[in-house]
């Protein structure tokens, strides 16, 4: 399978934090002919090995399954639905967004409203509307019609997004912070012929609340360099100011110094920055970003794991939709490749 059409079942799969059952499915498969073997831990992640020599270096690959979504917290009297936030999310991107709402007995269409503008006062209009004054509408007349259509507390909801090709190499979609980061792992692991080291490839769960897939995964693979593959801000465009965020689109993959939970290892940083220059693939230096990624859980594994991070920079991550460039993402995994195949003369 092609790497974009990987990445386009990825991103149209529903995979919001603690509910990854479908993406985890999809990992499996793609990942199986790759590997010598898979196998899912307690809490559902993914962990796919393969397999090297005895004393070289095992490198863990890892990228969040989940993405950031709603769940259902209460059902109103007149059917509609009351939500909370999963992951990050700023409130001035739900209102009118079309949802799916994720129930036993199927999905759900349904759209966030609020109190129409017409309504509202001066003073209201001016105003963020908090996602606590906004709700889901399914349809229904009512909260017995809206159980009946099977909704219920603890459902998860998702953007209804579907992944499409808008521009010259570029691709819009929902999740792909980090569905690209599993389907870059993905075709890593495929191109990946005889390797020295020993690999896994994680797809982790519950990234986007607190890295804790990633936690104890690390914990059981006792990996000796960790490298996170994931999707970062992109900040050209406007009202950004230079050196906000400095990772572009269109201009390779994105190495990070350092961002609000890692400061990457020296000899993971010098692996990523030589492997890049050795194979002349463009690439981008970050540091200042106040998230962070599965890496800086697994740099703190048992004793400690020389970990980094390489990602692709992408436009409107954490939102309905995003926009990345594909020539990006294949030049990240070329440096991914390049960098697993370099491991032991750093290690």
């Amino acid at each position: 399978m092609k790497l974009v059409e990987a990445l386009e079942k990825l991103s149209n799969a529903n995979g919001v934090t603690g509910r990854e059952a479908e993406v985890r499915e999809l990992m499996k498969k793609y990942l199986k002919p790759y590997v010598d073997e898979t196998r899912e831990d307690r809490l559902g992640n993914l962990i796919a090995f393969k397999k090297g020599n005895k004393d070289a270096p095992t490198v863990m690959l890892a990228a969040h399954m989940d993405e950031v979504g709603l769940m259902i917290k209460n059902i109103k009297k007149k059917g509609f639905l009351q939500f909370a936030k999963v992951g990050g999310i700023d409130d001035r991107v739900l209102l009118a967004q079309k949802v799916i709402v994720h129930t036993d007995k199927g999905p759900l269409t349904g759209v966030i409203g609020s109190k129409p503008p017409h309504i509202q006062t001066e003073e209201e209009r001016k105003k963020v509307i908090d996602a606590d004054r906004l709700f889901i509408d399914v349809g229904a007349k009512d909260k017995e019609e809206a159980e009946k259509m099977g909704v219920q507390v603890g459902d998860v909801v998702s953007f209804d997004t579907k992944f499409v090709q808008i521009g010259e190499n570029v691709v819009l979609g929902k999740a792909l912070d980090d569905r690209v980061g599993c389907a870059m792992m993905i075709e890593t692991l495929r191109r990946l012929q005889k390797v020295d080291c020993n690999v896994y490839a994680v797809g982790t769960i519950q990234e986007e609340v607190g890295l804790r897939g990633a936690t104890i995964a690390a914990f059981q693979v006792e990996p000796d360099v960790g490298i996170a593959l994931d999707a970062t801000v992109a900040g050209d465009m406007p009202g950004v100011e230079e050196g906000k965020a400095p990772a572009k689109m269109g201009e390779g993959p994105v190495v990070t110094v350092a961002d609000a939970g890692l400061i990457a290892h020296p000899k993971v940083l010098r692996l990523l920055i030589d492997s890049a220059k050795e194979n002349k693939i463009p690439y981008q230096l970050e540091t200042g970003i106040r998230g962070s990624t599965d890496a800086a859980r697994i740099s703190l594994s048992r004793e400690g794991v020389p970990s980094g991070v390489i990602s692709v920079a992408a436009r409107y991550i954490h939102s309905p939709a995003a926009i990345l460039n594909l020539d990006d993402v294949e030049k990240t995994v070329k440096l991914a490749v390049a960098a697993i195949e370099n491991v032991s003369k750093y290690f």
